[in-house]
């Protein structure tokens, strides 16, 4: 339990009563990274579903990223600024890691966290139009697997950092048991939403995709900067979550 409310107050701003310690046992809490985000998605979809019945769909998507922010404290949309200022700034390995270190928020950082703010607000606007609140929930819980998968089979260019603690120390059995909780959540939710078996099969087949995604961006910022650091993390977290929402979105229409 307290392995659980650690991963919980690592990565939330929920009020909960736990001490933190970064031993080397911390990333065994990995299997609890989609728990966390079933919970952020709960208070997610009850704060959007209240506010776009007391008001309309608009005002209820801009709460659901409202949430978000104040949920997680914005970790990983700072991630999302980091990354875009550092990776696409098109420079050498060291000075790459050092903008990407820098608390300063350029151009790029700026345009990426503003476009992940505005897809997801579209997105989801256009759900709660189709009367469709579980993708508020499902959503963190593939962002919180997207983190898992990409720490797997991965190294860190720094010697210190947030990231480290989990980078490189994913193992088969945590992935599996992640993917098991996934499919575990998205069949429960089948239940009470009934969004039927076509869905249903969707959002267990992104699992393999996400995987597949995960694998070639990870090579990708490993190839310009030797590795990923927390900020990569939090940023595949974030590019997750919108291209989950685009995909239910398309596959509601498909």
């Amino acid at each position: 339990m307290n392995r659980f409310l650690g991963i919980l107050t690592f990565l939330t701003r929920i009020p909960v009563n736990a001490n933190i310690e970064f031993d080397e046992n911390f990333n065994k809490g990995m299997i609890y990274f989609p728990t966390v985000g079933l919970i952020l998605g709960i208070l997610y979809c009850l704060f959007t579903y209240s506010t776009a019945n007391l008001f309309d769909a608009y005002i209820g998507s801009v709460i659901f990223v409202l949430c978000g922010v104040v949920l997680t404290g914005g970790l990983h949309l700072d991630g999302v600024g980091d990354t875009f200022d550092g990776i696409y700034s098109y420079r050498d390995k060291e000075k790459i890691l050092e903008i990407m270190k820098d608390s300063r928020l350029g151009t790029n950082a700026l345009l990426a966290i503003l476009f992940v703010v505005i897809l997801k607000i579209g997105f989801v606007y256009k759900s709660l139009n189709l009367n469709i609140y579980y993708i508020t929930i499902l959503m963190p819980i593939y962002g919180r697997l997207s983190i898992v998968f990409a720490s797997y089979k991965n190294k860190s260019p720094r010697k210190n950092g947030m990231g480290n603690v989990f980078i490189g120390k994913v193992n088969k059995k945590q992935i599996a048991i992640c993917c098991t909780f996934t499919i575990l959540y998205i069949i429960l939710l089948n239940i009470f939403f009934d969004f039927g078996l076509k869905l249903l099969i969707y959002n267990i087949m992104f699992i393999i995709i996400l995987w597949i995604l995960i694998r070639f961006y990870t090579k990708y910022i490993t190839n310009i900067i030797g590795g990923i650091t927390g900020d990569i993390l939090g940023c595949i977290c974030e590019i997750t979550e919108v291209i989950y929402l685009l995909f239910i979105c398309l596959g509601v229409y498909i």
